[in-house]
């Protein structure tokens, strides 16, 4: 392990210890990658390790450094902008585990906002909870670009922001101080693998792409595209079309897929209720889903992680939802005086045949 890497997990570690979690790679050996079990005290902590940081903490944030003053969590106002509807297993998770945090946490106020999936709500959500006094912000952005506005809002008035599950395309430590979230390039290797294992490496997939504009997307296309140039030249891709992160939109692509590309032999979700809609399109096309055309997607919802138990999918790869005892761990070390990580990583397991049985109580 480098000296660089060393100090990276050190950090990354210190901020997971001041939550009371376990954290992936604090101890144990580098090359040990798997996720550790969930804790019986709190399921939403213990599904949440951090693995690396992209900076040392030596070279991250720092409350001076970002222009803000020291602040007693206890007696703050907090704003939580969460990006798009609350219809989505992982959006109500995530929202869940900030309320919940600043509960235990005992937050003097959580103002909370829901965008709708609409960049300028979510820009003047933002400006509404600045304008109510918010001290502290944690932001799922929507986008990786256009919240500029909402950005130089919150630096006028000097008050830190913490990005969550998607980064934004801007400057840390002036814009934003960190981002906690995946590493989306590995989750779409891991879901190749995973496609590969399923498929013997041949066959025909379509790719059901996320919404166009932010880095989830755009990484968990590469990272699938990649790993199945350099693994598996058997397995063509002959079609990518976004499904908007959408059941509903998911089955409707899928449906037209079925017409347009019967030879499809695979499906690659970039997030599960898109999956869950090709589920549903190509039961109704009279096909077997799991079986006729093998399924793999990303989130970990408890509905694909049933869906494998019941042999309708193959895999799924999860994107952990649960960020509010890292976030306000987070923010917690930030006002302690602690430089922060520009970004913190955090691991996620992933479920097939030979574990969704038995995980699926864990999943959200």
């Amino acid at each position: 392990m480098t000296k660089h890497r060393t100090r990276t997990l050190a950090a990354a570690c210190l901020l997971l210890a001041t939550a009371g979690l376990a954290a992936s790679g604090c101890s144990k050996s580098e090359g040990d990658d798997k996720a550790a079990a969930p804790s019986s005290s709190s399921q939403d902590a213990a599904q949440q390790q951090v693995t690396e940081s992209a900076t040392a903490a030596a070279d991250g944030c720092t409350l001076t450094a970002y222009g803000a003053q020291k602040l007693d969590l206890k007696n703050a106002v907090v704003g939580f902008s969460q990006s798009e509807k609350e219809d989505n297993p992982f959006r109500i998770a995530e929202t869940k585990s900030i309320k919940d945090e600043a509960a235990k946490l005992g937050v003097k106020k959580l103002l909370t906002t829901d965008a709708q999936s609409q960049l300028p709500k979510q820009i003047s959500d933002i400006q509404d909870m600045l304008n109510q006094g918010a001290q502290l912000l944690i932001v799922a952005p929507l986008n990786s670009d256009g919240l500029e506005p909402a950005l130089q809002a919150a630096a006028a008035k000097h008050v830190p922001v913490i990005t969550i599950d998607r980064k934004i395309n801007a400057t840390s430590c002036k814009d934003y101080v960190t981002f906690l979230g995946s590493d989306f390039v590995k989750q779409g290797q891991r879901a190749a693998d995973a496609m590969i294992k399923a498929t013997g490496g041949k066959g025909q997939v379509a790719i059901l792409l996320g919404s166009s504009g932010n880095n989830v997307t755009t990484d968990r296309t590469k990272g699938f595209l990649d790993e199945i140039a350099a693994k598996a030249p058997g397995l063509k891709v002959v079609a990518q079309q976004t499904g908007d992160f959408t059941r509903d939109k998911g089955q409707q692509v899928m449906e037209q897929l079925i017409q347009s590309k019967p030879g499809i032999t695979a499906v690659y979700a970039e997030n599960d209720e898109m999956g869950l809609g090709a589920v549903t399109a190509l039961k109704s096309a009279g096909k077997n889903p799991g079986k006729d055309v093998k399924i793999v997607s990303v989130d970990g919802t408890r509905n694909a992680v049933q869906a494998i138990v019941a042999g309708r999918y193959n895999a799924v790869i999860e994107s952990n939802p649960r960020f509010g005892p890292l976030a306000f761990a987070t923010a917690q070390k930030f006002y302690g005086g602690e430089a922060i990580p520009e970004n913190v990583i955090i691991s996620d397991r992933a479920y097939d045949e030979t574990n969704a049985k038995d995980s699926v109580a864990g999943a959200f």
